[in-house]
């Protein structure tokens, strides 16, 4: 009688199991995304929200793909060949979103007074010559990487803020920070626009003066995370999560970096050495580097919106778009509660 009891039970396991196992397999299968990123601090929440397991939990395997300018990214993305995109917002983003390519839907850095991320410098020759307030950019040869770029944007909000004319600075445009640093090493030009790590570098090096940080003179919207329309219409699900997944990477950001203390210095907050660790790997930089230019995240993936029109009226001013651009139409807020500064109308 056992023996027949036995018998059945592996009758019936058997069976059993063709069942079983493609039912567990289908539960376990990942949806493959992929998104365009650079190995910067400012892409943390992304490699956060990975190590962490956030995209997992939403049922998405990313793959990130590594670019090594802000303007490949959304190119990547209007081509295709990325998914999603997250970087610094310049002339060339608003370009393929005016023509319908792209759409914001999250926030990724702001330069925030208090985070010290991209500095306004001086070269120690021309310090000595009289430039020691940011007043005195007007007519002064300025290092920036191109035209179009997130630190032209900066120079332009300094000569709103200072009352000078943008024409009356020459932007010098090379390509890379390191021709930069040996331009300003060199006296090539009197300034530079440039990140912590190399500003503190050119202190050390070059005798170069920082004259001020930009989150502290002029706080804009760095950084978005973006998709294509095409994406939102017939993938919106995934579009979800995948930004579900990356506000919690901001969340865990924010507890972890964004703290400050009574005197309005970094401070440690939860997780801190964990994440940096993750960040560092990430962006193949030794931790304490990292810690030196950690730019401020919106702990809920929020866009200041107000700042992303008139990031287009700026670029429109420039003459750096071709034709009119709707900053209401590059952005959609459906998918994060919250954007802030939004103009009415």
């Amino acid at each position: 009688m056992r023996r027949r009891h036995l018998l059945r039970s592996a009758t019936a396991a058997a069976i059993a199991a063709p069942v079983l196992g493609p039912s567990r397999g289908r539960a376990q299968a990942l949806e493959k995304v992929s998104i365009g990123v650079l190995k910067l601090a400012s892409s943390g929440p992304l490699f956060i929200a990975m190590a962490r397991g956030h995209f997992r939990a939403q049922g998405l395997e990313v793959e990130p793909k590594y670019f090594t300018a802000a303007a490949q990214v959304p190119v990547a993305v209007t081509s295709g060949d990325a998914d999603f995109g997250v970087t610094g917002l310049t002339a060339g983003f608003y370009n393929l979103a005016g023509r319908g390519a792209l759409k914001m839907i999250a926030g990724q850095s702001r330069e925030e007074p208090g985070f010290q991320l991209n500095a306004y410098m001086a070269t120690a020759k021309a310090w000595e010559e009289g430039l020691r307030d940011l007043k005195a950019y007007a007519g002064k040869r300025i290092a920036i990487t191109t035209t179009g770029s997130t630190f032209h944007y900066s120079l332009g909000l300094l000569a709103r803020k200072y009352g000078f004319d943008m024409a009356s600075v020459t932007m010098v445009g090379l390509q890379q920070l390191p021709a930069m640093a040996a331009a300003f090493k060199g006296n090539q030009v009197e300034g530079i626009v440039i990140p912590v790590t190399l500003a503190r570098q050119l202190e050390a090096e070059a005798g170069g003066r920082i004259l001020g940080w930009v989150g502290d003179e002029t706080p804009w919207q760095l950084g978005a995370l973006f998709t294509s329309p095409k994406a939102i219409d017939q993938r919106r699900a995934t579009v979800e999560k995948f930004t579900r997944a990356w506000a919690m990477g901001c969340a865990d950001y924010h507890a972890a970096f964004n703290a400050r203390d009574a005197q309005g210095r970094p401070a440690k907050g939860p997780g801190y050495d964990e994440l940096l660790d993750v960040l560092a790997k990430a962006v193949e930089q030794p931790a304490a580097r990292v810690a030196d230019g950690l730019p401020f995240v919106d702990p809920q993936a929020r866009l200041d919106v107000g700042d992303i029109h008139s990031q287009v009226a700026f670029w429109s001013a420039e003459k750096q778009l071709r034709g009119e651009v709707d900053a209401k139409a590059i952005v959609d807020t459906s998918f994060v509660a919250g954007h802030f500064n939004i103009p009415r109308g």
